[in-house]
C-alpha cells in the first residue's frame, strides 16, 4: 500500500511540473527580428539580444540573419505573410513598406535625434523607423601624398589628376551610381556623370587593375590616395593600414542615408516588438556599437564619442548632407541606371 501511495505522490508530482513547465512554455513571447551584416555586428547583435533576453525572460528573441539579398528575401517574407516582428531596414527601400510597417513616432524622444535621420525614416508624418545609424560618403587619404587635405572640390580635383600612373591612382572607383552620386551632386547631372566615369582608367583602377584585390586593399597597399568609402571600413583601415591616413567629407554634396529598426504592422506580439526596439536604441546599446566603430550614430548623446577623435569627419558629413527621400521606385532606377552606365 504504502508503495502504491508512494507511486501516485510521485506521478502527482511529475505532472505538477508538466503542467507548470507548459505553462511556463505558453506564456513566453517569442518575437523575431531580421537584419543583414557583418560578423562583427551580428556578433553585437547578438549580444544585445542575450542581455535583452536576461533581463525579459519572458521574450525571446528569433534571430533571422539575412546576410545577402536581404530586401528580395523581406518582400518575399511580407507577400506570405510571415515577415518578422522587428526588422532592421533603411531608408531606401522604407517606401516599399509604407502600408506594412508601424507608425513609431510616440515611441522616442525626437530631440535626442539628428534631424536628418529622423527625416529620412519618416513618410507622411509617419515615422517608420527608428533611426540607428546616419551613413554617407566621405574620403580615407593617405598622408604620406597628401598634406594638405582639399577644402573643395576644385582642391580635391586638382590633387587628384597628379596621381595617373598604375603605380598609384588618384582615387577608388566603383561601378555603382550611388559612389557617382557625390559628384553628380556636386557638378550637376551630366558634368557629373562624365566627370565620374571618366576617371576610370586614367585617374583611378579599371577592374583589370584591381583583379583579384578590392580597392579597399588596394588602398591598404597604397596604390591608392583618396578612398571613397564609409564608416563601415573605418575598422578595419584603422586596424591594417601601415601609414598615416586621415578622414575628409567629401568635398562637394553628399547625400545621408539612414539605418534603423522598424516593426510590422502585422505583428502579434507589438508590446514585446516595441519593448525590443526601446532596448536597441537605448543610448547604452547605441554607444556600444558606435565604439565598434561600425556607424555613425543618430543618437545625437551617443555621437559625442567622436567629437574629438579623427572620426570627427563623420559628424561633420552629417551637418552637410543632403537628406535623401526615395520613392518605392528606387531600387528599380538604379538598376536600370547601373546597367546603363556600367553594363551591370
Amino acid at each position: 500500500m504504502r508503495n502504491g501511495f508512494m507511486l501516485k505522490r510521485f506521478l502527482s508530482l511529475i505532472l505538477i511540473i508538466f503542467l507548470c513547465t507548459s505553462c511556463t512554455k505558453q506564456t513566453k513571447e517569442e518575437i523575431t527580428f531580421s537584419s543583414w551584416g557583418s560578423v562583427t555586428e551580428v556578433n553585437i547583435l547578438k549580444k544585445a539580444i542575450t542581455e535583452f533576453e536576461n533581463k525579459n525572460p519572458n521574450i525571446k528573441i528569433n534571430f533571422m540573419h539575412i546576410p545577402q539579398n536581404y530586401f528580395q528575401k523581406l518582400h518575399l517574407l511580407f507577400a506570405s505573410n510571415t515577415a518578422p516582428d522587428v526588422i532592421f531596414i533603411n531608408n531606401l527601400y522604407l517606401p516599399i513598406y509604407e502600408n506594412r510597417l508601424m507608425d513609431l513616432k510616440g515611441m522616442i524622444n525626437a530631440d535626442e535625434f539628428y534631424q536628418s535621420g529622423l527625416d529620412a525614416m519618416t513618410i507622411d508624418k509617419k515615422l517608420l523607423a527608428i533611426p540607428r545609424d546616419i551613413s554617407n560618403l566621405i574620403i580615407f587619404y593617405n598622408k604620406n601624398y597628401v598634406s594638405n587635405p582639399p577644402k573643395n572640390f576644385k582642391d580635391f580635383d586638382r590633387i587628384l589628376k597628379q596621381f595617373n600612373t598604375k603605380k598609384i591612382f588618384g582615387m577608388s572607383y566603383e561601378r555603382n551610381i550611388f559612389y557617382a552620386e557625390p559628384f553628380i551632386l556636386t557638378l550637376g547631372n551630366q558634368e557629373g556623370i562624365d566627370y565620374y566615369l571618366n576617371l576610370e582608367g586614367k585617374f583611378a583602377p579599371k577592374p583589370s587593375d584591381v583583379g583579384s584585390s578590392t580597392q579597399a586593399q588596394m588602398f591598404l597597399d597604397e596604390k591608392i590616395v583618396f578612398y571613397v568609402s564609409g564608416r563601415w571600413m573605418y575598422p578595419k583601415i584603422k586596424d591594417t593600414a601601415k601609414f598615416p591616413f586621415g578622414i575628409i567629407q567629401f568635398p562637394g554634396k553628399i547625400y545621408a542615408d539612414t539605418s534603423g529598426w522598424a516593426i510590422s504592422k502585422n505583428t502579434k506580439h507589438p508590446e514585446a516588438s516595441k519593448k525590443f526596439v526601446k532596448f536597441l536604441i537605448s543610448k547604452k546599446n547605441i554607444d556600444y556599437f558606435t565604439s565598434s566603430g561600425l556607424i555613425v550614430p543618430a543618437r545625437i548623446d551617443s555621437s559625442k564619442q567622436l567629437n574629438n577623435t579623427e572620426e570627427h569627419a563623420f559628424l561633420d558629413a552629417i551637418q552637410n548632407s543632403k537628406t535623401r527621400k526615395p520613392d518605392k521606385h528606387y531600387g528599380k532606377n538604379r538598376d536600370r541606371i547601373n546597367k546603363k552606365l556600367f553594363n551591370l
